[in-house]
C-alpha cells in the first residue's frame, strides 16, 4: 500500500509540474454539437422515432478539444486555427473562452466552421450530421494569415515562457486546416519547438517534422505500414492518394500506390535533408494516380505482416488477433517510418501501446464504455501525453497519465474533457498548492514569494461581487488564462458601502469570499478594507493586473503603480447584460410587478 501511495505522489507531481506550461496547438478546429431528445411514439410516415429535443450543448471538437484539454489539465494553451465566420465559429469562440484558451484563431469568410451535430434519444445516439466541406480548401490569403498567427503565437508564448521554446502539437484530421505550406513552414521551423507531438489521420503527410510523439489509432498505423510495405515492394516512393468518403472518420481502407515516373525511396522513409524535408510537407513529392493492374491486399492471418503488392488494406483483416500484440511488434517500423522518438498506438476501449527509443513497449489499459462516451477521449490523451513529455516526465509516466486522463473522462455523454483536479482525485492527491484558497495578507505575501520564486506568474484582480453571476465567472476565467495563480482581492462590506451605496452589499463578505473561493479558477481571495487595493499590490507585486471594462488600461487608476512594479495591465470586456446592478434592478422590478398584481387582486375581490 505504501509503495501506491508513492507511486501516486510521484504521478502527481508531475502534474504539478507542469503547470502553466506554454502549448501551441494547430490543426483542424471543429465544433461538437450534442441534441438531447426525447421519443414516446413512431411517425405516421415512417418507421422512424419522433424526437423532441430537451437539451443542446456545443462543445470544442477536433484541435479545439486538444487545446481545451490542455489547459483544463494546467497548461498554458494557444489555440491557432482556421474558423468560419459563421455561428458555429462564434459558439467555438465562446467554447475557447470559456476554457480559458488564447483563441488565435483566424476567421476564413466563406468556408464553413465544420460541426458534428448528434441526435441521441435515451443516450443513444440515432444519428449525425456533418457540415463543412473538407475539399473546400484556404485562400491564399486565408493561408498567409493563418502563418502569420502561427508565428506570431509562437513568439507570444516564447515570451510569456521567459524565453523558453514553447511545446507544439498538430492536430491533422484532413479537413484542410493543415494545407501543404503550413506543413512546410511547420517542418523548415522544426527548431522553434521543444515538443513537438502530432496526431495526424495521415503520417506520411509529415514525414520530416521529426515529431517527439505520435498518436496514431490502430487503423492508422496499420495504414502507414501498409503503404510502406506497398512502397518496398514496388521500389518506389510512397503515393499520398486517399480514397472516397469522409477522412475523419479513419477509413477501413487505404488506396496505395506507385507515382508515376516517380523514383522510389523504399528505404528512407524519413529525409536526411531538410530541404527533402520541406519538400514533401509541401507536396513536392510523389503524386498522381495508382498504377493499373494494382491488386488487392491486407493482413495475414496471425495479423503481424502485411502480403501483396497491394492498392487496399481493410484494417480489420486479422480479426482476432490480439491487436496490442501486433502494435507491440511493429513500434520499431512505426517510429522509423514517422521519425518519432515516441509512438503510442491507441487501441479504444483496449488502451494503448507505447514505445521509445529504448525499445520497451508500455502497455496501458482502459475500461469499456458505450461510443457515445468516447468522444473526445483522444484528445485528453493526447493532451496529458504531450504535456508530460514536455515536462521531462519518463515515458512510463507520461504513459501511465495520457491513459488515466483518457480513463476518467468517459463517464458520460458528451465530448470528453480531463481536468487538472479530475486527474489529481484520481490519484488519490488533493488539487491544492498547500494553501487555503482564503488567505490574509500577510500570508498571501509569503505565497506571492514561493511562487515567484518557482517561476510562475501571479494575475491579481479586485472588485466587489457582490452578486456572483456568468458575467464574473467568464472575466475570472480569462484572467486565470493570463498566468499561473489568480489572486482576487474583494472589498469588505464598508468598502463596498461607501463605493455603491447604502444598500449594498446585498451579499456579506463571507458569502463573497465563500463562492469566489469555490471557482476552480480562483487560487486565492484575501478582503482588503481600503478603497483602493493599492497596499496589496504593492506587496503581492502581480505579473499582470486585470480589470473589466471597456476602457483602455492606461485609464485604470493602479495602472502607475503596477507598471513601476514591473507588471503589466490588462482590461477584459464584460458579457453584455450581465452585471450585478442589472440583476438587481430585475428582481427590484419583479417585486414592484408583484406588489401591484397584489394590490390589483385585493381591489377586485
Amino acid at each position: 500500500m505504501a509503495g501506491a501511495a508513492a507511486e501516486q505522489r510521484r504521478l502527481a507531481t508531475v502534474v504539478e509540474s507542469w503547470s502553466g506550461r506554454p502549448v501551441l496547438v494547430i490543426g483542424d478546429a471543429m465544433l461538437d454539437e450534442w441534441r438531447f431528445a426525447e421519443s414516446d411514439r413512431l411517425c405516421r410516415e415512417a418507421p422512424a422515432p419522433v424526437l423532441t429535443l430537451r437539451r443542446r450543448i456545443s462543445a470544442a471538437g477536433g484541435a479545439a478539444n486538444t487545446a481545451v484539454n490542455i489547459a483544463a489539465l494546467g497548461g498554458r494553451a494557444v489555440l491557432v486555427a482556421p474558423i468560419g465566420a459563421d455561428v458555429a465559429g462564434d459558439e467555438l469562440h465562446d467554447c475557447l473562452d470559456r476554457a480559458g484558451v488564447w483563441d488565435r484563431t483566424v476567421n476564413q469568410p466563406g468556408r464553413p466552421t465544420p460541426v458534428k451535430r448528434r441526435m441521441l434519444a435515451g443516450n443513444q445516439i440515432l444519428l449525425r450530421e456533418d457540415s463543412g466541406d473538407p475539399d473546400d480548401p484556404l485562400t491564399d490569403d486565408g493561408v498567409a494569415r493563418l502563418l502569420t498567427a502561427l508565428d506570431c503565437a509562437t513568439e507570444e508564448l516564447r515570451a510569456a515562457a521567459g524565453g523558453a521554446a514553447p511545446t507544439l502539437v498538430v492536430c491533422d484530421y484532413a479537413l484542410g486546416a493543415l494545407p501543404a505550406p503550413v506543413r512546410a513552414w511547420l517542418v523548415a521551423n522544426r527548431d522553434r519547438y521543444a515538443t513537438v507531438a502530432l496526431d495526424a489521420h495521415d503520417l506520411a503527410d509529415w514525414r520530416g517534422l521529426a515529431p517527439t510523439v505520435v498518436t496514431p489509432s490502430f487503423a492508422e498505423a496499420t495504414r502507414l505500414l501498409a503503404r510502406a510495405a506497398g512502397a518496398r515492394s514496388r521500389g518506389t516512393a510512397l503515393h499520398l492518394d486517399h480514397p472516397d468518403g469522409d477522412p475523419a472518420e479513419g477509413p477501413s481502407e487505404l488506396t496505395v500506390g506507385a507515382a508515376p515516373g516517380g523514383a522510389g525511396l523504399p528505404d528512407s522513409p524519413v529525409p536526411d535533408r531538410p530541404d527533402e524535408a520541406v519538400g514533401l510537407a509541401a507536396g513536392v513529392g510523389p503524386t498522381g494516380e495508382p498504377t493499373p493492374g494494382e491488386g488487392r491486399v491486407a493482413m495475414t492471418g496471425d495479423g503481424l505482416s502485411v502480403t501483396g503488392t497491394g492498392v487496399t488494406v481493410n484494417a480489420t483483416a486479422g480479426e482476432g488477433v490480439d491487436r496490442a500484440v501486433l502494435a507491440e511488434s511493429r513500434l520499431a517500423e512505426l517510429r522509423a517510418h514517422t521519425g518519432a522518438d515516441v509512438v503510442a498506438v491507441t487501441l479504444d476501449t483496449e488502451g494503448a501501446v507505447v514505445g521509445g527509443a529504448d525499445g520497451e513497449p508500455r502497455r496501458s489499459h482502459s475500461t469499456p464504455v458505450p461510443a457515445s462516451h468516447a468522444v473526445g477521449a483522444g484528445d485528453a490523451y493526447l493532451a496529458a501525453m504531450t504535456l508530460a513529455l514536455a515536462a521531462d516526465a519518463p515515458l512510463s509516466t507520461a504513459a501511465q497519465l495520457a491513459q488515466l486522463a483518457a480513463t476518467i473522462t468517459v463517464s458520460d455523454t458528451g465530448t470528453c474533457v480531463c481536468r487538472r483536479e479530475d486527474l489529481l482525485n484520481a490519484l488519490d492527491v488533493p488539487a491544492d498548492t498547500g494553501h487555503p484558497a482564503l488567505v490574509g495578507a500577510d500570508e498571501l505575501t509569503t505565497i506571492a514569494e514561493e511562487h515567484r520564486a518557482a517561476g510562475r506568474s501571479i494575475v491579481f484582480t479586485n472588485g466587489c461581487f457582490d452578486v456572483l453571476h456568468r458575467g464574473h465567472v467568464r472575466y475570472l476565467e480569462q484572467a486565470r488564462a493570463l498566468g499561473d495563480l489568480l489572486v482576487v482581492a474583494v472589498n469588505s462590506d464598508g468598502s463596498v458601502r461607501r463605493l455603491k451605496g447604502a444598500d449594498r452589499p446585498v451579499n456579506p463578505v463571507e458569502d463573497r469570499i465563500a463562492l469566489l473561493a469555490a471557482l476552480s479558477c480562483v487560487d486565492h481571495v484575501v478582503v482588503f478594507e481600503e478603497d483602493s487595493p493599492a497596499s496589496l499590490i504593492e506587496s503581492v507585486r502581480p505579473d499582470v493586473y486585470v480589470k473589466g471594462g471597456d476602457y483602455p488600461p492606461e485609464l485604470v487608476p493602479e495602472a502607475p503603480l503596477v507598471r513601476r512594479l514591473g507588471g503589466q495591465v490588462r482590461t477584459l470586456g464584460y458579457v453584455p447584460d450581465r452585471s450585478t446592478s442589472a440583476i438587481i434592478d430585475r428582481i427590484r422590478a419583479h417585486s414592484q410587478d408583484r406588489e401591484t398584481d397584489s394590490s390589483l387582486t385585493s381591489k377586485r375581490s
